[in-house]
């Protein structure tokens, strides 16, 4: 199925303005369930506008009506006249003049909403180099005080398509990282145990528990084998 124009902010709209399903709206999109609920939750797509597919032709107010009455049915697109944006070959990328100036912008927004991607991703999105990154990061750009964080696809600097593209490597790639970074401790802890054991020690160290103090020996108690006294002895005591 042919995925909409600008399909994450066209899922932001969706959630915004429609009580569609997540998985309707997932499916639409071309997006997963989840991902969808973390724009609906406020988690994922911070600062993208909703992009109206209603308005750009791709989809009918009795369309989304028939979907919202039938819960197991699934959006189907409208032939849109807007052309979607073909996936950019390779090579440098040209940023008009006229866009130039918007780019310290969309540095800002990637750097704040999208975490994920590396300084090679951000300067190939936007057309800029690293060290203008760098400056815009630690707040040392010549233009700062004039800097807002955009979305750089509606500044039309990259498309919804190259964003998301680049989102999910970067994502891939930090989940990998962390997967790394689990193993090699799991190891060092596993070399740990070993080494211990074959030291000798226990891998886990006991609770020391206090001794419990002996018996003390009553001081008025009888010397052992001391015969018992008689009856005589008793009165006699007694006399005296």
């Amino acid at each position: 199925m042919t995925q909409p124009l600008m399909p994450k902010a066209t899922a932001v709209w969706l959630v915004d303005n429609t009580t569609l399903t997540f998985d309707q709206i997932a499916d639409f999109c071309g997006l997963h369930v989840l991902e969808v609920k973390g724009i609906a939750d406020g988690d994922v797509a911070q600062g993208i506008k909703g992009l109206d597919p209603i308005a750009n032709g791709q989809l009918t107010r009795e369309e989304i009506e028939r979907c919202t009455a039938l819960p197991a049915a699934r959006l189907q697109m409208q032939k849109s006249a807007i052309k979607i944006p073909e996936r950019r070959q390779k090579g440098q990328r040209y940023t008009p003049l006229s866009k130039r100036q918007d780019r310290p912008n969309a540095i800002a927004w990637l750097l704040r909403y999208q975490t994920e991607l590396t300084d090679a991703q951000v300067a190939k999105l936007v057309g800029t180099t690293k060290p203008t990154i760098q400056t815009v990061r630690d707040r040392t750009h010549w233009n700062m005080s004039n800097i807002k964080p955009q979305d750089p696809v509606t500044l039309g600097l990259c498309s919804q398509i190259e964003l998301d593209e680049a989102v999910r490597a970067g994502q891939l790639r930090e989940s990998r990282r962390r997967e790394r970074e689990d193993k090699e401790r799991a190891k060092a802890r596993a070399a740990q145990l070993a080494a211990a054991e074959a030291a000798g020690m226990p891998s886990t160290q006991p609770v020391d528990e206090e001794p419990m103090d002996a018996p003390t020996a009553r001081d008025d108690a009888e010397p052992a084998g001391a015969p018992e006294p008689s009856a005589e002895d008793v009165f006699a005591d007694e006399r005296n």
